[in-house]
């Protein structure tokens, strides 16, 4: 009685049986020769998936520096600003990038420590 309600166990698989059958479907051969290359087409193509991945990516990178490019920018126009209205934001720019000093005044430098 117990053996009617088990799975019997049907041995070891015949793998050329199924490719046998596989093959001798029509359906399944249309869907495979029209469907692979299209398929290969559609993610590895010149406007595939893979292809639109990389460029949004890129798209990406790009607004990025555009952002960084405009911060920058603004950054640099306020410091224009400063420049134009106040005069010990020009002297320290003198005194820090050019290395000015006023007439009869000493500089000493420092050497870093070590």
């Amino acid at each position: 009685m117990d053996n009617l309600f088990y799975r019997k166990n049907r041995g070891r698989p015949d793998l050329r049986a199924f490719v046998r059958k596989m093959l001798r479907n029509r359906r399944l051969m249309l869907v495979l020769i029209i469907g692979l290359p299209l398929a290969g087409f559609v993610v590895f193509g010149n406007h595939g998936i893979l292809h639109r991945i990389r460029l949004q990516q890129k798209k990406t990178d790009l607004e990025m520096q555009i952002r960084a490019g405009e911060a920058q920018r603004k950054s640099l126009e306020q410091e224009s600003k400063r420049l134009d209205s106040d005069r010990t934001e020009i002297e320290k720019v003198a005194r820090e990038k050019h290395h000015m000093a006023r007439e009869g005044e000493q500089v000493y430098r420092v050497a870093p420590a070590k």
